[in-house]
């Protein structure tokens, strides 16, 4: 039975290595191309490059004109970064006041959240390019940033990680003299941190590879984000250079991959636990 349980175990081993070495290779691909000159990225079918030159990257960087994509970073970090705090604080305060304040219509705004989660991304786009293009809005950071600045799967999230948080505890601090303010970011706060990190790390990839909004409501290079600044250089000349489009998209991909990495085990635990153990 031992021998049996041992095989298995190495088969699964086994099995699990060449399907991360299956979905390892596209990346790799990407990594190494990079570096390759714009003659071996046509011709050559190894994936170890012959001559490895930064002169790609060089390009990126110095084309300022059309492609600025030292600007669709620094568009894509503001939007990023902002658009996330948004949804974490307003997400957070509205769980605390579902789950301890009592108040006209909870359970109707909790009927319309849960509602809300079933209604696809796409229903909405259209409304809202419209309403921020007759504000006269669009091509601004405004509707790269509000949009995002709520989210019902935060609320939802973190609402039920608050239902099995025992309110003695809120109590006893309201006792030696704290206030809600203090209670909820002293006391709660800790308790719901794998939460908030887990809507944090959605949240951030959420934006950052959005493509269709920032699409839709920008128009000069300037505005553009990574995702739909990349787009445009896939589009244009750079269409017949694979190790430029492959320099930029890994230009791209490095920030996301970096942050996924280093909030992976927060991220496993938000989803997986729930409440205090």
């Amino acid at each position: 039975m031992r021998k049996h349980r041992s095989l298995a175990s190495i088969l699964n081993i086994v099995a699990a290595t060449v399907l991360g070495l299956v979905f390892l290779v596209p990346i790799l691909w990407m990594i190494f191309t990079s570096f390759k000159t714009l003659g071996e990225a046509m011709a050559s079918s190894s994936l170890i490059p012959y001559t490895w030159t930064l002169e790609n990257y060089v390009q990126l960087f110095s084309d300022t004109g059309d492609a600025p994509i030292d600007r669709w970073i620094i568009n894509t970090a503001l939007v990023t970064v902002a658009g996330t705090l948004f949804v974490v604080f307003v997400d957070v305060l509205a769980a605390y006041s579902l789950a301890r304040l009592d108040f006209p219509g909870k359970k109707l705004v909790l009927i319309m959240i849960v509602g809300a989660l079933t209604i696809p991304g796409i229903v909405t786009l259209f409304p809202s390019f419209y309403i921020f293009k007759m504000l006269n809005l669009t091509d601004t950071y405004v509707p790269l940033i509000f949009p995002y600045s709520a989210g019902t799967l935060g609320v939802f999230l973190i609402y039920n990680f608050l239902l099995s948080f025992p309110k003695e505890l809120e109590e006893a601090a309201h006792l030696d003299g704290a206030n809600q303010w203090r209670i909820l970011v002293s006391v709660i706060f800790p308790t719901v941190r794998p939460a908030i990190l887990t809507l944090t790390v959605i949240t951030f990839l959420n934006i950052y590879n959005d493509y269709l909004w920032p699409l839709l409501v920008v128009n000069s290079p300037e505005m553009k984000t990574v995702t739909t600044g990349l787009a445009s250089l896939i589009q244009g000349a750079n269409f017949v250079n694979p190790a430029k489009m492959m320099a930029s998209t890994l230009i791209a991909t490095l920030p996301a991959l970096i942050i996924f990495l280093f909030t992976n085990r927060f991220f496993v635990k938000g989803v997986t636990g729930s409440g205090i153990k």
